[in-house]
């Protein structure tokens, strides 16, 4: 096979490993930048309307990357008992685009709060959107199952987007200086 950006297939070909992978990814990035005190921060910008409290975003997180974590074993299933070499196709594109959405997913967090960079983060969740948007187009065809498990995922990108860009404006695109302990 050729080199390809995308998780092995044993990730892919395991319902434990594939749920398992995003969700301690997606936590230890998390961990890596809430040594920032990311909630303090969070609680310090001005918020638009609708914004949820702090304490939802990992369980919230926790959901999603199970969901999407059991699309993507759900549809390498599918796809190798497919007998048409289109689907199997198919699902070698997907998973490119499926690691490619976590490296995008899990970028945000550092750019939004390690750098500070709220403008940059935005960018990145419309990369992170257009690549869901591929993905899901991919499933849609291949594995309807897989597409309906990431709808919940791209609904929350989208309230994600709209949060950025409402504290990207609310703070004139600028996080509040970090203060050295």
């Amino acid at each position: 096979m050729p080199w390809s950006f995308a998780l092995p297939q044993p990730i892919f070909a395991s319902p434990f490993l594939a749920v398992a992978t995003p969700i301690a990814t997606g936590n230890v990035v998390a961990l890596l930048v809430n040594r920032n005190k990311t909630q303090a921060t969070y609680r310090s910008l001005r918020q638009p309307p609708f914004r949820p409290p702090g304490w939802l975003f990992p369980p919230m997180w926790t959901l999603l990357y199970g969901l999407m974590g059991y699309a993507s074993h759900h549809a390498t299933v599918t796809a190798s008992q497919s007998l048409t070499l289109a689907v199997r196709d198919a699902n070698h594109s997907a998973q490119t685009l499926y690691t490619s959405q976590l490296v995008l997913n899990f970028m945000w967090m550092p750019l939004f709060f390690g750098f500070g960079r709220p403008a940059t983060a935005l960018g990145d969740l419309a990369l992170l959107a257009g690549t869901v948007g591929m993905l899901m187009a991919n499933w849609w065809k291949a594995d309807r199952t897989a597409f309906w498990l990431m709808v919940p995922y791209s609904a929350w990108l989208a309230y994600a987007t709209y949060l950025n860009t409402g504290v990207g404006i609310l703070n004139n695109w600028a996080l509040p200086e970090k203060k050295s302990e």
